[in-house]
């Protein structure tokens, strides 16, 4: 009876810890980017820049997807039998969270649009992995792709036109 119970429970524990992995993800960049509304505001941005406000609503939902598909891939063939996809989502998340330290605290143009590159490539590969295991987690990282992908021409065009302040 008591098996029972936590084998039924295993899969709730299992999203809420992909959850708190993803958010406290989140919460490790959000913590370099206290500042980063008036710094945002200071830089020189192309036409197409969205503003500071938008950010904070795409993450929340885009690493809401995130954890959801690193648990459908979880729940189905647990860290072992994934292969190395669980472990290329944990590294492309670290890589995440390291980018908004690297642009808005220690303000590195050329580190971060390298780490961006390098982000957006083992993302890219995660999808692929997550996609091959199960086609609905793979989709579910889509969004993220496409916001990286624009995230990684504004950081270069941010740092192009800012390199006074993005040394």
């Amino acid at each position: 009876m008591v098996m029972e119970a936590s084998s039924r429970f295993k899969p709730i524990l299992g999203l809420l810890a992909w959850m708190v992995a993803v958010f406290a993800a989140a919460a490790f960049g959000a913590a370099a980017s206290v500042q980063a509304g008036s710094f945002y505001r200071q830089l020189l941005r192309p036409s197409w820049a969205p503003p500071a406000y938008l950010f904070g609503p795409v993450w929340t939902v885009l690493y809401l997807m995130m954890g959801v598909a690193a648990w459908m891939v979880w729940r189905e063939y647990g860290f072992h039998r994934s292969g190395a996809a669980l472990w290329l989502f944990l590294v492309q998340l670290a890589l995440n969270a390291l980018w908004t330290w690297l642009f808005f605290s220690w303000r590195l143009g050329a580190l971060s649009f390298l780490e961006i590159l390098l982000l957006w490539l083992l993302l890219l590969i995660t999808l692929v992995l997550f996609w091959r295991l199960r086609p609905l987690a793979g989709a579910l990282l889509l969004p993220y792709l496409a916001w990286v992908t624009f995230a990684t021409f504004l950081t270069l065009e941010v740092w192009r036109r800012n390199p006074h302040l993005l040394g």
